[in-house]
């Protein structure tokens, strides 16, 4: 797979934890009937955000490399 593709799929898959994260907090975070159970659906919420900068890094990391091949 070229560098230019993967840097847009580590983009798009950056995008989608940030949304899925969001999604998993509404939806996980109020539906526990113990605050145990809410406060587990709002962390894992969290820890899906969580993994947006990684695929925002790596994917700077590509598109950076793809520049550089076309020099």
């Amino acid at each position: 797979m070229q560098n230019r593709n993967l840097a847009n799929l580590l983009t798009l898959a950056g995008l989608a934890s940030i949304l899925g994260s969001i999604t998993i907090w509404f939806t996980q975070g109020g539906q526990g009937t113990t605050h145990e159970e809410r406060s587990h659906g709002e962390r894992f919420g969290i820890f899906v955000g969580l993994w947006a900068p990684t695929f925002f890094i790596l994917a700077n990391r590509y598109h950076t490399a793809a520049l550089e091949e076309g020099r």
